[in-house]
């Protein structure tokens, strides 16, 4: 069973950056492509990054790729998240998620994702 577990999130004011990281457990004769969304209040959970596990290929949620970066480790079995420049809109809870290799284009549907982690809070103060 593939197990996730997500850190870094807390308190920041606008305008500071955190990285949250994810730590993927139970990867055995498997790698999986990963993939990070994001559920703010009021809202619908929605995609904001995803990697390729093989060649670290990323794609990103459109209005987030200049100020957000994510990154994998191989070694340490960990994905990353760079959240720069962060706004009060930016304020959510935050999931990583594992899914079966392919293009990364896939990353961006939340329903190719089979493992789910407990999800951080970010926020942002004004």
């Amino acid at each position: 069973q593939v197990h996730l577990v997500e850190s870094g999130g807390g308190l920041v004011q606008a305008g500071g950056s955190l990285r949250l990281s994810c730590v993927v457990s139970g990867r055995t004769l498997n790698t999986y492509d990963m993939g990070w969304f994001r559920q703010a209040p009021g809202r619908e959970r929605e995609f904001v990054a995803g990697i390729t596990w093989d060649d670290g290929t990323t794609s990103y949620e459109d209005s987030l790729k200049a100020r957000f970066t994510m990154s994998r480790d191989k070694a340490k079995d960990t994905v990353y998240l760079r959240m720069d420049s962060l706004k009060p809109e930016d304020t959510a809870v935050y999931w990583c998620a594992a899914t079966w290799p392919g293009a990364v284009m896939a990353t961006r549907n939340a329903a190719e994702y089979f493992s789910w982690g407990q999800g951080t809070q970010v926020t942002v103060s004004s």
